[in-house]
């Protein structure tokens, strides 16, 4: 059976240093000098260690906080946990929810609250700087972003090697987006940091990927295929990219990248925030758009946050799935049509929910 996801098409010129925007000669606050453009060009990711400062961070901070409150609160009040565990900080109180409430943080996850926080450092005037040295002066912020709740030793937040652009229907294989993956904290090997495939956007092209991994939602690349379609080598050219407090990492959505295990004893936190240019598909089957936040031709007075947090893309999910829209606000399973761009190689819960929509139109090996 022909599997969706895999196509023939490449397109390396709308990723490799061919797509890198004219740069400035004067240097707008935040912008980075052009040679470390030229490396996100040529490399496919960038580490920039010192970006935001603690004023700009520690609200975001503030707000994780709030929602691990709110969300212990609603736990214990649907009888789920007999204890708040209010004197335990943001680093740890996750930590003991999910111990006796496993899935905790996916609850969290699939909430997908965009704080005002979480806008203000994904519109960040340096930020978006930054940003227009790799799409161009046309800015829009995709529809997918993340708040990463990396608990320790939990494999709902160990993700597998994979490429963006598996997630999303096959039009976002024509259109550079970057993304900035934002820790909350220092990111370390044994916190659980990201790891990149240098060069592995350079073929412009999506590699087999297949679906579950382990009890989790995500898809994972096979890697003996990628190492022959994107021509890498997943150990020679494996970059870890640990990552201080106020830093970020900038990748594209054509590079194989993974995060670790977390082996601490504290909770990872992250935001994973992404543009492209408004004028291309955003490739996330119909099911909600991005937001506009900066434009030459139709210059931003206010971004319509509103219009973008009214559609949530997680019930608009379970609908394009044809599954039952939950109305337990405890469930912990999570579907999407990206389950239906690759081989089901692995079946568990999240894929039981797919499949109990009654028909086989599913791609299962």
């Amino acid at each position: 059976m022909p599997v969706p996801g895999l196509v023939p098409d490449a397109r390396p010129e709308l990723f490799d240093i061919r797509a890198m925007p004219e740069q400035p000669k004067i240097l707008k606050p935040g912008q980075l000098e052009e040679s470390l453009i030229r490396e996100f060009f040529e490399k496919g990711y960038l580490l920039v260690p010192k970006f935001f400062t603690e004023e700009e961070l520690e609200p975001c901070r503030k707000s994780i906080e709030k929602l691990v409150d709110d969300l212990a609160q609603a736990l214990y009040d649907g009888g789920k946990i007999k204890n708040l565990y209010k004197e335990q900080g943001l680093f740890q109180r996750l930590i003991y929810l999910e111990k006796e409430f496993p899935g905790a943080n996916i609850i969290l996850h699939k909430q997908g609250t965009l704080t005002e926080a979480f806008q203000n450092v994904w519109s960040n005037e340096r930020l978006l700087n930054v940003v227009e040295q790799l799409v161009g002066p046309e800015i829009m912020g995709h529809p997918v972003w993340n708040l990463r709740t990396k608990t320790p030793q939990n494999e709902a937040t160990t993700v597998p090697w994979h490429q963006d652009s598996a997630y999303l229907d096959n039009e976002s294989y024509g259109v550079l987006q970057a993304t900035a993956w934002i820790p909350l904290l220092d990111a370390t090997e044994k916190n659980g940091c990201m790891e990149v495939i240098s060069g592995g956007h350079l073929a412009g092209k999506v590699a087999r990927h297949t679906c579950c991994w382990g009890d989790t939602w995500y898809v994972e690349t096979d890697v003996e295929h990628a190492e022959k379609t994107l021509n890498v080598d997943f150990v020679k050219d494996k970059v870890l990219c640990p990552v201080p407090y106020g830093g970020m990492l900038l990748i594209n959505n054509m590079i194989p990248h993974r995060s670790l295990n977390n082996c601490s004893d504290e909770i990872r936190w992250s935001l994973d925030l992404r543009w492209q240019n408004p004028e291309k598909p955003v490739g996330f089957y119909g099911l909600k758009q991005g937001v506009l936040m900066r434009s030459e031709k139709n210059p931003v007075e206010k971004i319509d946050w509103d219009s973008f947090n009214s559609v949530d893309r997680h019930i608009q999910a379970d609908i394009n799935c044809k599954v039952i829209v939950e109305e337990d606000p405890f469930d912990t399973t999570i579907v999407g049509p990206w389950m239906q761009k690759w081989e089901m190689t692995h079946t568990n819960r999240h894929t039981e929910k797919l499949a109990s929509r009654g028909d086989t139109s599913w791609h299962k090996a």
